[in-house]
């Protein structure tokens, strides 16, 4: 009769290795859901502060219908005033007198990849918008 080997616990050694290979797999779909998350946030704050500073047109020349362009110091004003509401950071540039944009930079705190070092993971968002002017359907 040949000896008999003792196999008791060998799953169970499997088992606890493969539980936290699991559980590193959703932390970092969740970490990493949660980036996301924040970038897209990041990108939408970006295009309502863009929106919100747009709306700030030089009110004489638009009313008398010689040309539209951006109200530099107050569209400045508003998109930084949106950006401070939603408690972010961000950069407004105008370009051309009828291109605002805007960049938000935030961060997003891990929930699991703490463990692993890494304290936060940096984002950012940029979006325009452009002032135009129609008349009959047609850019003026």
């Amino acid at each position: 009769m040949s000896p008999r080997r003792d196999e008791r616990g060998s799953v169970t050694v499997w088992l606890a290795l493969a539980s936290f290979v699991m559980m590193a797999l959703v932390g970092l779909a969740v970490d990493l859901g949660g980036q996301v998350h924040t970038q897209q946030r990041a990108h939408d704050l970006a295009a309502q502060a863009a929106r919100a500073g747009g709306e700030q047109v030089q009110a004489a020349p638009a009313i008398e219908g010689r040309y539209v362009r951006i109200d530099v110091a107050a569209a400045r004003r508003a998109a930084q005033a949106y950006l401070t509401a939603a408690g972010v950071e961000g950069t407004v540039s105008i370009l051309g007198g009828d291109t605002i944009t805007v960049t938000v930079t935030d961060d997003y705190t891990p929930q699991f990849l703490v463990f692993l070092g890494i304290k936060r993971l940096d984002v950012s968002g940029t979006a325009s918008a452009r002032l135009v002017r129609t008349l009959g359907g047609t850019e003026q």
